[in-house]
């Protein structure tokens, strides 16, 4: 049983803002897919880092959605936050926005999902804090992740089913 003090999503929510610089732009001038995936990786170990009060590994990334483009010179802001946690492990969903900063408009321009697995000194899965929800939308959140979690699951044990 888990014997840490439960923390709250607010404890280790994460707000990144980034800069699309041309390094961060593919030939059409918008950003890549693979750099907001690397943002998104990094404040989701941000996040399950703090949350976890320990070093943490990505093991997966669930529904990464790209909803549409950013362009060079705009800002990124992803916004982490600890949906569900199990033993060693928790679901951090990151919500990507946009912002044109000649325009001000803004946008939702991506999500994912994490699983980050929090680890000990000697490289092993430990323990993390229980997950304390204090809004109607978190315990949606939670109950939404448990199920992805049940979903994942699923699929993994038909996977293994399967043969090559």
């Amino acid at each position: 049983m888990n014997q840490l003090a439960p923390k709250t999503v607010s404890h280790s929510e994460v707000i990144m803002t980034e800069l699309v610089l041309p390094q961060h732009t593919n030939e059409l001038g918008t950003v890549f897919g693979g750099m907001v995936m690397s943002w998104v990786d990094i404040a989701a170990a941000i996040c399950a880092q703090r949350h976890a009060g320990k070093q943490v590994v990505t093991a997966s990334v669930d529904a990464m959605e790209f909803r549409a483009p950013v362009r060079l010179g705009w800002i990124l802001q992803l916004k982490a936050s600890v949906n569900n946690v199990w033993k060693s492990s928790c679901e951090v969903g990151v919500k990507v926005s946009a912002e044109n900063p000649k325009s001000g408009e803004r946008f939702h321009t991506a999500s994912a999902y994490v699983t980050m697995v929090a680890l000990d000194g000697m490289g092993r899965t430990t323990a993390m804090p229980p997950l304390l929800t204090e809004t109607e939308d978190q315990k949606r959140r939670f109950d939404a992740a448990e199920a992805r979690k049940k979903a994942r699951l699923a699929f993994k044990k038909e996977q293994g089913k399967k043969e090559d």
